[in-house]
């Protein structure tokens, strides 16, 4: 047995028998990829200055890379003039641990925002994670080493979009699930243990890769993967990577494609800056599934921060700011300026979103109005001349993790302060 699995156990235990507020976030948007956290005993209003700074580390690489935290770990990529790596540093210090190299920053990037964009994936003692290159690697959690490595371009003649690879990996059972797009294996599925391959899945379109991330939803008995790719939204069979439907409206016009679809019950909502946003209704008649269109609106939530939803609403921003809005019908309940558009996570009945001016602020999730419980601005401010801060918040074991570049803060969000 690994030292990391027993470390891993001991921390088990620990968050077992603590309080209940301890909750991991191992990938893209958290535990579930929905941008929600089960947290509770957080802090319900911030002072003046802001949540207290834990610790706060200004060498991390510069790129837009999301963390992904469990236990006393923090696993990010980050990049320097060109080339890629991922890298694990300490909850509790922001020591880094080890820092592995991936790969060259995408060839596909313009001279705007070259740089690692995708977030680890933590499964267990292995991490997963993509650089914008297409360089795939399964490394051990404990050390960084390399497991097995893969290039979605020279291995699945992938096609990415005109800002390189983006998307952060899903794992689902024993399958490791990635969009390397193009016409020979738009989506691939690869034992998660070996790297070998489960299935691939050449969709008729040849779609280029959007920079989404794959959702696992089951609906109607059917086990999907969803992926919002450059041409629409798609749903693949599970088990064999068929293709069972097409969503192509909220694509229409967009050129970048970036937010997570959003599912709840049998609906999913998808949306793109340059397009709008759209819900359907995925009715299913035997082997056949139809996506319905519910509503379709450019006046929805479409930010790249992406959107949760929460008790029957959604939240998100748009470039007019954050808003709140029925999901089942599309109807706006509110539409607050804010800090402005930004990425949006949920915790503990508060909504945090990281504005792409920089600032940081916490929400009331209801739809009764827009109610702020505090701001705050990074206390050292990075060099943000060559892009705006896209990273999304992630709310772990009763922290607040910020990145902006090159910088990476953790924040004391409990509200019992004297905890920890």
């Amino acid at each position: 047995m690994t030292t990391w699995r027993l470390v891993m156990m001991a921390l088990a235990l620990i968050v077992h028998a603590g309080p209940s507020w301890a909750a991991d976030w191992p990938q893209w948007r958290g535990p579930n990829r929905d941008g929600i956290s089960a947290e509770s005993g957080l802090l319900r209003q911030w002072p003046a200055e802001g949540p207290r700074l834990i610790w706060q580390v200004t060498n991390v690489g510069d790129g837009y890379s999301t963390p992904a935290v469990v236990g006393d770990r923090v696993f990010l990529l980050g990049n320097d003039d060109s080339q890629e790596f991922a890298q694990a540093i300490t909850a509790s210090d922001g020591k880094q641990l080890w820092s592995t190299r991936m790969g060259t920053i995408g060839r596909n990037n313009g001279p705007q925002y070259p740089g690692a964009r995708s977030t680890p994936t933590v499964d267990g003692e292995l991490v997963y994670a993509l650089g914008s290159d297409g360089d795939l690697v399964c490394l051990t959690a404990d050390s960084g080493e390399v497991r097995w490595r893969k290039n979605l371009r020279s291995d699945f003649g992938g096609e990415p979009g005109n800002w390189a690879y983006a998307e952060s990996p899903l794992v689902d059972g024993n399958l490791l699930i990635c969009t390397p797009g193009g016409a020979s294996a738009t989506l691939v599925a690869l034992d998660k243990n070996s790297g070998e391959v489960a299935w691939k899945s050449p969709l008729p379109d040849g779609d280029q890769a959007g920079y989404a991330s794959a959702i696992t939803v089951e609906i109607g008995g059917v086990k999907q993967f969803v992926q919002f790719l450059q041409k629409g939204l798609v749903g693949l069979e599970a088990a064999s990577g068929k293709l069972l439907w097409r969503y192509g409206r909220t694509a229409e016009g967009s050129t970048a494609n970036i937010p997570t679809p959003v599912c709840h019950d049998d609906l999913i909502y998808s949306a793109a800056g340059r397009s709008g946003g759209g819900l359907v209704q995925l009715k299913i008649d035997g082997a056949m599934v139809e996506p319905v269109q519910l509503y379709y609106s450019p006046e929805l939530p479409t930010s790249i921060g992406g959107s949760v939803h929460i008790d029957g609403f959604l939240y998100g921003t748009n470039s007019q700011g954050l808003m709140c809005v029925q999901f089942t019908t599309g109807e706006a309940k509110w539409h607050e300026r804010g800090i402005g558009p930004g990425a949006v996570c949920y915790a503990d009945q508060c909504l945090y979103v990281h504005g792409e001016n920089g600032d940081v602020a916490l929400v009331d999730a209801t739809p009764e109005a827009y109610r702020e419980k505090g701001r705050f601005s990074p206390r050292q401010q990075p060099d943000r001349g060559r892009s705006r801060a896209w990273t999304y918040p992630v709310v772990a074991n009763g922290r607040l993790y910020i990145r902006d570049l090159n910088v990476l803060w953790c924040y004391d969000v409990q509200a019992d302060q004297t905890a920890k």
